[in-house]
């Protein structure tokens, strides 16, 4: 099962290495992780994206909130939450396909952020499901570039995860 961790980690030099290093050990993957500074500065956010049981999960966090960095954890995945991901994407866009590829990102509700006379880069935020869609509505012939920054996470209502 698909789980989205999320974290409070000291902003410090290491953190990241032995949170991802706690999970190499193990051999649990880490689907897509991003991290970045909260609004206190000596603070950051971490979001991990990983498959397992609730029981392996469990496990993760208990090993991770062991850890001297970690201020708290929280699984996103166990209420209702909010997720999204940006998408860069450079396309080829040349003659009638440019119309078409215009119309096509206004659908999806996207932007194009750069032109030139051969190509648009795409802009695109959602869920991965809406950016996997906008790919594969694409012909793949046409697309030069794919850039994501994995999914970031947010509990919905007054669950929050706080210092």
């Amino acid at each position: 099962m698909r789980h989205i961790l999320s974290l409070l980690v000291e902003n410090e030099a290491g953190a990241l290495s032995r949170i991802s290093g706690l999970f190499s050990a193990r051999a649990f993957n880490i689907e897509s992780l991003t991290v970045a500074p909260t609004e206190d500065a000596s603070v950051s956010r971490m979001t991990i994206v990983t498959n397992g049981s609730d029981e392996i999960i469990e496990q993760i966090m208990k090993q991770v909130n062991k850890l001297v960095d970690v201020i708290k954890v929280m699984d996103l995945s166990e209420s209702d939450h909010i997720e999204r991901e940006l998408m860069l994407i450079k396309v080829t866009a040349k003659g009638e396909a440019r119309e078409e590829l215009k119309r096509m990102v206004d659908i999806f509700r996207g932007r194009i952020i750069d032109v030139t006379d051969n190509t648009y880069t795409v802009e695109m935020t959602g869920d991965g499901n809406k950016l996997n869609a906008f790919i594969k509505a694409l012909d793949p012939k046409l697309i030069l570039e794919v850039v994501r920054t994995g999914v970031s996470g947010i509990a919905r209502g007054d669950r929050a995860i706080r210092t």
